[in-house]
């Protein structure tokens, strides 16, 4: 888990880290998400930290233990001795998506706490990955006997008809039985760590939105357009950041971008005549 050397600024610190596919620190790149709001964060120290823990879970687990021994001493290592779990009483506060913070507190949601649970998993030995589940992240271990689908929140093991009950709120309402709907393996399949990292981002954009706190805002959507450079509605999103704030030349280039990009998208007309208000080209 040690950490790269990071280049000048936060961001293209950031930019260095997700790079490439093949050699994705998630980690180390979701704990830098910390920057933006606590710019004196030692991440150096957050991976340290992260590698004591993993020591400390190593001690306890016996060298012949099989892979279901080891899950079950994570979750008690995790969830008991170190009583992490889902901050319910303020969901939406953006430190729990802050992985040095969430080792203070303990607390987080379940995107920020698999990041953290996955990479002790891994570090044991365990075949585990992320799951972008409708609505709430999941995390999936492949065991000798199947696999096992667990709540970050609490480590619990959720079997098919628990999933299904969770996934009802998701679906869309069938127009004919004859509809087609998308069976629940479709929704565990395993997520790349970009994904992984993107929810993470997106998670904090939605909270800074609906506040309505475009300074805060702004550096998440740099980040995802770092993350996801084609992802072509964060540069909308970011341009109409960029005139809230005042930032009116970064607001058309941005704009410009989405309109070249996104081809007939359904608020082509309204952006352009927001455009054209940006540039002064309306009377």
């Amino acid at each position: 888990m040690t950490g790269h050397v990071p280049p000048s600024t936060p961001l293209a610190y950031f930019a260095a880290l997700v790079a490439d596919d093949a050699a994705f620190p998630l980690l180390e790149a979701a704990a830098s998400l910390g920057q933006d709001e606590y710019p004196e964060m030692d991440l150096q120290q957050v991976l340290t930290e992260v590698d004591g823990l993993l020591a400390r879970l190593k001690r306890r687990i016996p060298d012949d233990a099989d892979a279901l021994q080891r899950l079950r001493a994570l979750n008690q290592f995790f969830y008991r001795d170190l009583a992490f779990g889902g901050n319910i009483n303020h969901y939406h506060d953006p430190d729990n998506s802050y992985l040095h913070v969430l080792l203070r507190t303990r607390r987080g949601i379940p995107v920020s706490l698999a990041v953290l649970w996955i990479e002790m998993a891994q570090g044991i030995g365990l075949d585990a990955r992320g799951v972008a589940f409708p609505g709430h992240f999941m995390i999936k271990v492949h065991l000798p006997l199947g696999v096992a689908v667990l709540d970050p929140f609490t480590g619990e093991s959720l079997d098919g008809d628990e999933l299904a009950g969770r996934l009802e709120p998701w679906r869309a309402p069938a127009a004919a039985p004859e509809d087609f709907e998308a069976p629940l393996a479709l929704y565990l399949q395993p997520a790349a760590p970009r994904d992984i990292l993107a929810r993470m981002l997106r998670n904090l954009k939605e909270i800074h939105r609906t506040q309505e706190d475009w300074p805060r805002l702004l550096p998440v959507l740099d980040r995802l357009i770092v993350l996801l450079p084609q992802d072509w509605p964060e540069y909308r999103d970011r341009a109409l950041v960029h005139a809230e704030l005042g930032e009116t030349s970064a607001a058309i280039s941005d704009l410009q971008q989405y309109l070249d990009q996104a081809g007939e998208a359904v608020d082509r007309q309204a952006l352009l005549t927001r455009l054209a208000e940006l540039r002064g080209d309306l009377p």
